[in-house]
Parts: structure tokens; sequence; C-alpha cells
């Protein structure tokens, strides 16, 4: 039997940032996650998120078998040891911080896993107060992440990115947000290299993959069978095999499935 390799995003899909407090990582998600990764399956995040996002947030509920973050840049294990690394050239963030700081977005960039920000914030993890990229940290700047104030900011700045600098990056819009990885990555080349990866240890895999964003249709195509909910963009509705009302539904899917 071909082994079954989940990878599911994170912000509205798995974890639900703007909910009451206790219902941010629900419960019934975390078993679910527990009871298919007990069944010798593999459950990992795909996310537009850096490692340091999401460790505060799953250390002692949930153990991802592999992370998928930055949109495809860093892949890393279970122990966070690296599987892909990949960088936006430093000239070309700096450009991008140097344009869009000034209008008044919120910038962030991963560098190496850890959160770069230039501004102090309430934040349970480690991060970085930075002025520039000139007194960032050293190492690959995985990816540049804008917080606009509208869908037509993030849409129009997505674009015109694109336009200017798509020989080097690709910006990914994420609702409000934009996500600038380097070019060739996404979501989608994520799972295609973990694929890869994965057959070397486990010969041939089943991917499956959700996700509710239009940033999460790259993942959508690239899995054997995929998943999005009906709160989803109709678009990613009309791309994904099967709708669903929660990230519990599509793990039962998964693990009935016959692979």
């Amino acid at each position: 039997m071909k082994k079954k390799v989940f990878a599911s995003d994170f912000d509205g899909t798995l974890y639900f940032y703007k909910a009451a407090d206790p219902d941010k990582l629900p419960q019934a998600n975390v078993e679910k996650i527990r009871e298919y990764q007990a069944a010798g399956h593999l459950f990992g995040l795909c996310t537009g998120r850096q490692v340091g996002g999401l460790t505060p947030f799953i250390t002692g509920l949930v153990k991802p078998d592999f992370y998928i973050t930055s949109s495809g840049a860093n892949i890393v294990d279970r122990d966070l040891k690296p599987i892909l690394k990949r960088g936006v050239d430093r000239d070309v963030a700096d450009a991008l911080v140097r344009e869009l700081r000034p209008k008044g977005f919120r910038l962030t960039l991963d560098i190496e896993g850890d959160i770069c920000v230039f501004n102090k914030m309430d934040y349970p993890g480690k991060y970085y107060v930075i002025s520039g990229v000139d007194d960032a940290p050293e190492g690959l700047i995985h990816q540049v992440s804008v917080h606009t104030e509208s869908l037509e900011d993030a849409a129009a700045y997505a674009k015109s990115i694109n336009e200017r600098y798509g020989d080097k990056v690709q910006a990914f819009q994420n609702v409000i947000e934009i996500d600038i990885a380097p070019k060739g990555c996404s979501k989608g080349k994520g799972v295609e290299y973990l694929r890869e990866y994965m057959r070397e240890q486990w010969g041939d895999v089943v991917l499956y993959g959700i996700g509710d964003s239009v940033n999460d249709m790259p993942l959508i195509e690239a899995s054997d069978v995929s998943y999005t909910f009906p709160y989803a963009p109709e678009t990613l509705q009309k791309r994904a095999d099967h709708v669903v009302a929660t990230i519990v539904d599509a793990l039962d899917h998964s693990m009935k499935h016959e692979a």
C-alpha cells in the first residue's frame, strides 16, 4: 500500500487566529491529526508562514512530520532539519522593503525560519526587530510578507511585484497579505519536491492537500487528492476534489481512501 502524506495549510484551515482564544486550534483537529499519524500516515504543514510563526502555536499539541514554509522556500523535517532552502536576492528584498514600508504596510521577513519585523509586537515566540535589510540577521531571506489594508491593495501590489520582479520572485495574494517568495517557489512546488523526497524513504506515496485561500491553489493542483471548504473562494472549490466542513472530515476521508 502506498504511503499517505497529508499536507495542510495553516491559517483558516487548521488554525483560526481570529477565533476566541480556546478555539484557535480546535481540539478536534489536534486529536484527528494524532490519530492519523498513529495509523502510520504522515501529516505536515504547507504554509506561507515562517517556521518561527508556527512553533509557538503548535508545540505540545501537534508534531508535524514536515514543514513546507514561506510558500515552499524553506522545507524542514519533523526535527526542523533542512530538506530544501531557497532565498530571495537581498537586493530585491531591500528594494521591496524600501518601496512598501513608506506606504504604511506591515512587513515581515523570514530569515532562516526566524521572524524579522520593523516594530515590536505582542508575540509569544522569538523574533528580531530590524530597521532594514542591512541590519537583518545573516542567512537566506526565504520570503518577504506584506500586510496590506484591503483585498484590492493586495491584488494590485502582488500583480505589480510580479510584473516588475517576476524574473526573481513570485508574489502570492493571501486575502489581504502578499507572500513574496523566490522565483519558482510555491506551495505546489513545495509538495512536489516533498513527494520526491518522501519517495526515497517510503517508495510511492499518495499526496493529500487542503487549503482555504487563493494562494493554496498550487497546493490543491499538485495534490493527488485535494480538499477545501464551503467558505473558500469559488475557484478553489471548483478545482478541489472534495469540499469538506473541517479538516477532520478531510483526514477521515484520507484514512479511508484506497491509495
